[in-house]
């Protein structure tokens, strides 16, 4: 492996959107310091199952459905 050629892999503190801090090891900042996340694992819908369902404003999901429906979508 080169030398000098990677970044530098240290702790950092995370901060949740609900006040929890982690420590992760990261090449973002430097040792020590705390990263607080605006969206994170607890509130997101891609992590929490996504109780919101899609609103068809207009027709555009049915009609976009109906244009593409032989392509397996």
């Amino acid at each position: 492996m080169k030398k000098e050629i990677h970044p530098d892999y240290h702790v950092i503190n995370v901060k949740f959107t609900d006040g929890t801090i982690v420590q992760m090891k990261s090449t973002w900042g430097k040792e020590g310091d705390q990263m607080s996340l605006e969206i994170d694992p607890s509130v997101h819908p891609a992590w929490t199952g996504g109780g919101t369902r899609l609103m068809d404003a207009g027709g555009r999901v049915s009609k976009f459905k109906n244009k593409y429906a032989g392509l397996g979508f």
